[in-house]
């Protein structure tokens, strides 16, 4: 049986946007993370049980941030960045580093953000990429490969 989804909100709404902060550029974080939720609220209704929630909502919060990924390189681009320092305040976001993330091949930075933001199990991760989770492991990994490389 379905909670009802003010429940569900404010169960997985944290990690949703934890993911979001880790995928997205931070003007964009609040705008996926709402369209994230308007997304499931539409399907709510027709799920058939409450098995694996957030799984389902981190799915949905990792394609709206793909999405806007895609949308942004459309858009004209300003010269200069303004600084983050609201955010880094607020909850320690440190932009080299997930500017890094955010460099990363897709599957690896998804798989990252997902196994350190969102603290999804290898198991999880396979079943929110539609991966096995050996791949799961081997994206972690090479990611983080990666990182170390590019932040050393």
């Amino acid at each position: 049986m379905l909670p009802p989804f003010q429940r569900f909100i404010d169960d997985n709404a944290s990690s949703v946007w934890r993911l979001l902060r880790a995928l997205c550029l931070a003007d964009d974080v609040e705008d996926c993370f709402q369209e994230t939720f308007l997304s499931a609220m539409k399907a709510y209704p027709k799920l058939t049980h409450a098995r694996n929630l957030r799984a389902w909502v981190l799915t949905i919060a990792e394609r709206k941030a793909m999405d806007s990924h895609r949308a942004r390189k459309r858009r004209p681009q300003p010269v200069e960045q303004p600084p983050d320092r609201a955010a880094r305040t607020r909850d320690g976001f440190d932009p080299a580093v997930w500017a890094a993330v955010r460099g990363l091949p897709t599957k690896q930075r998804q798989a990252v953000a997902h196994r350190f933001v969102a603290d999804l199990t290898y198991r999880d991760i396979s079943r929110v990429m539609g991966t096995t989770e050996e791949a799961a492991r081997q994206n972690v990994r090479e990611g983080l490969k990666k990182l170390r490389g590019t932040l050393s």
